[in-house]
């Protein structure tokens, strides 16, 4: 596989196997009876394909895009075996991901060319956003940026000592007021630290539940603002935090984020834990946000950049 290069490492890519492992055997274990005795792909391999698509978690929509597509090079091209299915399939899924500027990503690269860079990453309690938010310090870190982690989620119990903790173990300036105090107020702070410290980076995170989604949803719209008076230009990433194993119930969130605020980044946690890995494919189309990040382990190097061919050719692979 030629496109494995020095950024996707041997190591890199048996990680990304095995976070695919439970979501690959269940797919092409239904993929491989649906075309059991069928010499060409025809109406009935078609049904097959949608409903496999569907309960992969791809979600309705968008597989019945794949589904429209796949049908129009049948036309085209008059016969198609089912030997050939596999690739076809490959092919408009990687489309589809490039559609939706979902870039191959190299390294972790900072958002802006600004300094700092400011991240905001919102998601709801219990997705892996506060250890995602480590992880991800931990790789900009051992690149040689200074890093301010910012607690402006203070409103759950333990949140800011959580965050406190992967401060202490990636190496990286923290900022707080504590708990229940003013989240907007804590963003707007965090980035002057990172001004005044010369910091490269500063990633804030936020609340992932409040009294109703109304509130959580204002929320997160005042912290934006006040990110964006503290900084001209910022935050120049908002990175919307989902967990896979979740399947359908990550389509709702995404919905809710991305309607509360204008999110430009996806990270996609425990993929390892679940066959739901479809969910990435459906949700990267539904909301044309790019899939930047993907967890595919609990240690604090498993978090990778998302490279959609590696990604898919990883889920192809028998």
């Amino acid at each position: 596989m030629s496109f494995f290069n020095k950024f996707f490492s041997k190591e890199k890519k048996e990680d990304l196997d095995k976070g695919l492992e439970k979501t690959k055997e269940s797919f092409f274990g239904k993929l491989t009876k649906a075309v059991a005795g069928k010499t060409s792909v025809d109406d009935e391999v078609l049904d097959e394909l949608e409903n496999i698509l569907i309960t992969s978690d791809v979600g309705l929509d968008t597989t019945v895009k794949i589904i429209e597509r796949i049908e129009a090079r049948v036309a085209r091209d008059k016969y198609l075996g089912t030997s050939e299915l596999n690739e076809i399939l490959r092919d408009e899924i990687v489309q589809l991901l490039a559609e939706n500027n979902t870039a191959d990503m190299e390294d972790y690269t900072l958002p802006s060319t600004e300094k700092p860079s400011i991240i905001l990453v919102v998601g709801v309690n219990g997705v892996g956003k506060t250890t995602t938010i480590g992880k991800l310090a931990h790789q900009y870190k051992q690149q040689g940026k200074k890093v301010v982690l910012g607690a402006a989620d203070t409103f759950r119990a333990a949140a800011v000592d959580q965050l406190r903790i992967w401060s202490e173990r990636v190496g990286c300036d923290f900022y707080s007021k504590g708990m229940h105090t003013d989240p907007a107020a804590v963003a707007y702070e965090t980035v002057q630290h990172a001004i005044d410290n010369n910091c490269d980076v500063a990633i804030i995170d936020t609340a992932g539940r409040l009294h109703t989604k109304i509130n959580l949803m204002k929320e997160l719209s005042k912290i934006r603002r006040s990110v964006a008076k503290s900084m001209e230009g910022a935050p120049h990433e908002v990175l919307l935090v989902l967990d896979a194993t979740t399947g359908q119930n990550a389509f709702e969130q995404a919905r809710h984020f991305t309607d509360a605020t204008e999110v430009s980044a996806l990270a996609l946690t425990k993929l390892d834990g679940t066959a739901k890995g479809g969910v990435a494919i459906g949700i990267s189309d539904q909301f044309k946000v790019p899939i930047k990040y993907i967890g595919v382990g609990e240690a604090i190097d498993k978090l990778q950049v998302f490279n959609k061919r590696a990604f898919v050719n990883s889920l192809f692979e028998q």
